[in-house]
């Protein structure tokens, strides 16, 4: 809960904006280091999930590795301070312009999505006389039991290469003087909370490296992904249990001497940390549905308009034990979609009261549009 002084804070701020909890963002980091220590796993950080300067800078100084998925966030990575050997490039589409910028930084490791890529990986780090490090991220068929939307592990989806597809895959990989395989690559959604779905994956990864060993292949890194979710319905100092998590892969996986394993996590690290704070324009009382109408909308935080996202919502100008309404929770955006929560149990709320929606770390701030010629995304801070 915020303490008052908090809310004292927040009621001198222009709303909407993104308040950040570093306190709770480090204990998390601390969570995830010490749990994966204990395995000497890798961790590299997902940077779609947020990459606000401030989470940046204490990511990095916990000793993690940046995921990037973006020529961009390679840039980003390298101008706050991670370590290029740390860094891989992962995505479905790389640009020539984004490779041979990835090229020049001598990044670790191009996580690799189709045959077509590894050529023009070849083709380009040739002209620049270089060597590029890469894994084969692999589509293992293994349903994450997650959104739809946020699936990435299925037959159907874009991403990877079908295992039908690694014969081929492994001629070229032949064929390619300029690319050096060191691993193998899997993520197979998002927001996992069931941690048997991992056991699944475990087994299809041991089936994909003995494959790649057989036909003469080393091995070297296990990328396993991540996708480990968050309870956005307890969000009040939640930690995820990395201990748990990591356990799965260390009884799992069939690792080799001198082989790493190496996890890709973003939501798990930075989701609880961060609350979204609004202030509430209108109410407007009807016979069927009463509406509470605030000043952030879906160009703030686009996940319950795009995946139907729950996440909790407060009145924090009152007090719990005051009488409650339900309330359909709106923002300002000509847009029917523009909605944070239906029938939501709140207390009796009025004019210029702040509303708290809770669990917006990630996917947060880095979604936030100027739809609507919508003003630049705010944020404040507390340790």
């Amino acid at each position: 809960m915020f303490s008052n002084k908090d809310i004292a804070q927040f009621a001198e701020l222009e709303t909407p904006f993104y308040h950040y909890d570093l306190g709770l963002l480090q204990r998390t980091l601390n969570a995830c280091v010490n749990a994966a220590q204990v395995h000497d796993f890798h961790v590299h950080y997902a940077m779609k999930a947020n990459f606000n300067d401030v989470l940046l800078g204490k990511i990095k100084n916990a000793g993690l590795g940046a995921d990037c998925v973006s020529g961009n966030e390679v840039k980003k990575a390298i101008e706050v301070g991670f370590d290029r050997n740390k860094i891989v490039f992962a995505g479905v589409g790389k640009s020539d312009k984004e490779i041979n910028e990835s090229l020049e930084q001598d990044i670790f490791c191009f996580n690799v999505e189709s045959i077509q890529e590894l050529e023009v990986i070849n083709e380009l780090a040739a002209k620049k006389n270089k060597k590029a490090k890469v894994a084969i991220r692999i589509n293992p068929n293994v349903d994450a039991h997650t959104h739809h939307n946020i699936t990435t592990g299925l037959d159907e989806n874009k991403f990877g290469i079908n295992s039908w597809d690694l014969p081929a895959c492994a001629d070229m990989l032949k064929q390619c003087p300029q690319l050096e395989f060191i691993g193998i690559h899997f993520h197979i959604g998002s927001q996992i909370t069931n941690l048997e779905v991992y056991k699944n994956l475990c087994i299809r990864v041991n089936e994909f490296a003995k494959w790649f060993e057989d036909r003469g292949f080393a091995v070297k890194v296990l990328n396993v992904g991540g996708g480990l979710g968050i309870d956005y319905q307890n969000p009040e100092e939640q930690i995820p249990d990395f201990t748990a998590y990591f356990k799965i892969f260390s009884d799992f996986l069939e690792k080799r001497p001198n082989q790493e394993v190496h996890f890709e996590l973003g939501r798990a690290l930075v989701g609880q940390c961060s609350s979204l704070i609004s202030k509430v324009l209108y109410v407007k009382n009807g016979k069927k549905k009463n509406f509470i109408i605030l000043d952030a909308g879906m160009t703030e935080l686009m996940r319950p308009a795009l995946y139907q996202a729950y996440h909790q919502i407060e009145n924090i100008s009152k007090q719990e034990t005051e009488a409650a309404v339900k309330y359909d929770v709106v923002g300002p955006i000509c847009e029917s979609t523009d909605c944070f929560g239906k029938e939501v149990l709140l207390q009796e709320t009025n004019r210029g009261d702040l509303i708290a929606i809770r669990s917006t770390g990630a996917y947060g701030e880095v979604m936030s549009s100027h739809y609507n010629l919508r003003e630049s995304m705010r944020y404040s801070f507390s340790e």
